[in-house]
Formats: C-alpha cells, sequence, structure tokens
C-alpha cells in the first residue's frame, strides 16, 4: 500500500517561500510520476506540478510555472515542492499524490492518480 506523508505546510507573507515535502512509502515507484494539486475552500482540486520518478522529467500548472520547482530525492522517497513568490491565490490545502502510470505521460487531472496524502495547508498573508 503506497502511503504518501506531506510536510511543510504553514503562513507567509505574501512574496515569501515555502518548501513543501512528501515522503513516499510502500513501493519502489519505478515508473510512477509524483504530483502536487491543491484545493482552495469552495474550488475544485486543482493540478499544480508533477514529476517523473525514473527520468525526472516535469509538468508545472501556469499559476506554477516560474515561481515554483518541483523535484525528487530518489535516495530519500521524497518529492519536494519549493514556492516562490507566493501569492494570496495560492492559499490552499497542497496534496502530494502519485500515479502508477504516469512516467511516459504526466497526467494533470486528480482522478489520474492512484494515492493520496493528508494534505498540508499554506496560507499566505497580505
Amino acid at each position: 500500500q503506497v502511503q504518501l506523508v506531506e510536510s511543510g505546510g504553514g503562513l507567509v507573507q505574501a512574496g515569501g517561500s515555502l518548501r513543501l515535502s512528501c515522503v513516499a512509502s510502500g513501493d519502489t515507484f519505478d515508473g510512477y510520476a509524483m504530483g502536487w494539486f491543491r484545493q482552495a475552500p469552495g474550488n475544485e482540486r486543482e493540478f499544480v506540478a508533477a514529476v517523473t520518478w525514473t527520468s525526472g522529467r516535469t509538468e508545472y500548472a501556469d499559476s506554477a510555472k516560474g515561481r515554483f520547482t518541483i523535484s525528487r530525492d530518489n535516495s530519500k522517497n521524497t518529492i519536494y515542492l519549493n514556492m516562490n513568490s507566493l501569492k494570496l491565490e495560492d492559499t490552499a490545502v497542497y496534496y502530494c499524490a502519485s500515479d502508477s502510470g504516469g512516467e511516459i505521460l504526466i497526467d494533470t487531472t486528480a482522478s489520474d492518480y492512484d494515492y493520496w496524502g493528508q494534505g498540508t495547508l499554506v496560507t499566505v498573508r497580505s
């Protein structure tokens, strides 16, 4: 059973930075894509970024391009999301997710991801 545990959320001022982490366990993750999604109150869960476990290819939502960087450390089974120049609209619960078939084509739809973490709250204040 795949388990994903996020950490690193918190309260940050607009323009500031945060780094989210997601520790993955329960599989070797070869062939997987690992993604970050977020959900603000009243909104649907939306794609933020993803990285393939084996090749390290990345994909970003337009809202994340130029500000967020996704990376992975295979030796630690950990995915990171570095977030810079945070805006008020980045406030959301951020979820880590895994897609067992994502190495070839990175999916950006939440329903394509198999396992989810519990989420970590990011609050950006003015």
